[in-house]
């Protein structure tokens, strides 16, 4: 193990439902380089005073409960307090545990090549020194135990591992008491579980079983661009605009037409590949992670709305370029290359990322199910299903090129003669 802090290392005090792992919670912390941060049930995470922690810079936290509710405040004085955030916990018992914990994630190495990506890595460890320890109200007990909880997790969250988490790293883990300060000293993670290496689990996710989705886009966009070429090509574009002659009614029936069918078929064909495809990794003993009912739907009709749009950009492409060969490869180097150049890592992963941000590539985002939570440590790579942009502003990018795209194919349409 190497010196230093992970930017997630956590040390603070915690009210648990109850000590097993999994269960709600809320939390009070300062982290390794993220300053104060109240998290709560896994995934959120608000922000305290600003400002780096550290031993010459401590900080003082408070935790209080009413009811259900959890509140958090941070002090660099101990006198003058701010709130952090609150928090309503469902269900909590009348007595619940209470107290300090320390733990850091694993810390991952990423190395990348032409082709391919290696990380290594393994755990860490992190310690909280507490003082002026105090408890009021109405405390069920005045002695302190040391308690790990996990150190591995079950489905959709770690734990603080204990001695078990450690997978062989050497170094104290628990807790010492002397003259009133408490050290403690752990390793794992309180955080959802996500795709990738830092994975404590072999996971799946609902859109791995949409990986034909990258081939049926080229399909779809060689389709849509040739729809329009097809016609320029045998001189039929004449005859459709004499019977037709509102060149823009032209354009938009064709886009309706070849976005349509692409909606069509990529919902079918998203609805049998997630209905065959997650049952079948379950088999193979992957967990596959679980998501909401509404982004299951969101990741299925998203995946239908890509293929459409991406075959609107291309039937306006063939308008504009009105060559079967420059439509296509255009089309295939703005919404297919961008990704593929990515994940074989032929950019470093900056460049790579921005890509995924400013090219039409950037609405495979839609089918994104579990989110790229800031407070984990993982790799954001779209070859495991993770993206620089939230799904639906990667697919509202597509949408504006799309829109674009049309836009100059109805202007140059009313120009230029067929």
């Amino acid at each position: 193990m190497a010196p230093g802090l992970m930017p997630w290392s956590k040390a603070g005090i915690i009210i648990k439902q109850n000590l097993h792992q999994g269960s709600a919670y809320a939390a009070i912390m300062v982290t390794g380089r993220n300053g104060v941060r109240m998290q709560y049930n896994y995934t959120g995470d608000t922000a305290g005073l600003p400002g780096g922690v550290s031993a010459a810079s401590p900080r003082w936290l408070r935790l209080t409960r009413s009811g259900d509710t959890i509140t958090g405040y941070d002090s660099a004085d101990g006198t003058h307090w701010a709130k952090v955030g609150a928090v309503r916990l469902g269900g909590l018992p009348a007595t619940v545990p209470a107290g300090m914990f320390a733990t850091s994630p694993n810390y991952f190495v990423t190395a990348t090549s032409f082709g391919g990506a290696s990380s290594q890595g393994g755990p860490s460890q992190a310690t909280g020194v507490f003082d002026h320890v105090t408890v009021s109200g109405n405390p069920a007990g005045s002695t302190w135990s040391d308690t790990p909880v996990g150190g591995g997790g079950p489905l959709g969250q770690t734990g603080p591992a204990g001695p078990a988490g450690l997978r062989g790293a050497s170094g104290p883990v628990g807790f010492t008491h002397a003259d009133g300060t408490y050290t403690l000293t752990g390793s794992g993670d309180i955080a959802p579980e996500v795709p990738g290496p830092g994975s404590s689990l072999p996971t799946a996710t609902i859109e791995q079983s949409l990986a034909g989705t990258f081939i049926g886009l080229i399909a779809i966009v060689v389709v849509a661009a040739m729809f329009v070429t097809a016609e320029y090509r045998r001189g039929l574009i004449r005859t459709t605009l004499a019977a037709t002659p509102r060149r823009g009614q032209v354009l938009a029936a064709k886009a309706l037409v070849a976005g349509g069918a692409a909606f069509v078929t990529g919902l079918v064909a998203a609805t049998v590949a997630v209905g065959v495809g997650v049952p079948l990794e379950t088999s193979k003993g992957q967990v596959v992670l679980p998501v909401p009912a509404l982004t299951e739907i969101r990741v299925v009709v998203g995946t239908a709305a890509l293929l459409a749009v991406a075959a609107v950009f291309a039937v306006a492409l063939g308008a504009v370029l009105r060559r079967s060969a420059a439509a296509i490869t255009l089309a295939v180097v703005t919404v297919v290359l961008p990704f593929l150049l990515t994940a074989l890592h032929v950019f470093p992963p900056g460049v790579g990322a921005w890509l995924m941000r400013l090219t039409p590539a950037a609405g495979l985002a839609i089918e994104q199910s579990i989110p790229n939570y800031p407070q984990v440590t993982n790799v954001i790579e779209p070859a495991r299903g993770a993206y620089p942009l939230p799904p639906f502003a990667g697919f509202a990018v597509l949408c504006a090129w799309a829109a674009a795209a049309l836009a100059l194919a109805f202007i140059l349409l009313r120009r230029r003669d067929a």
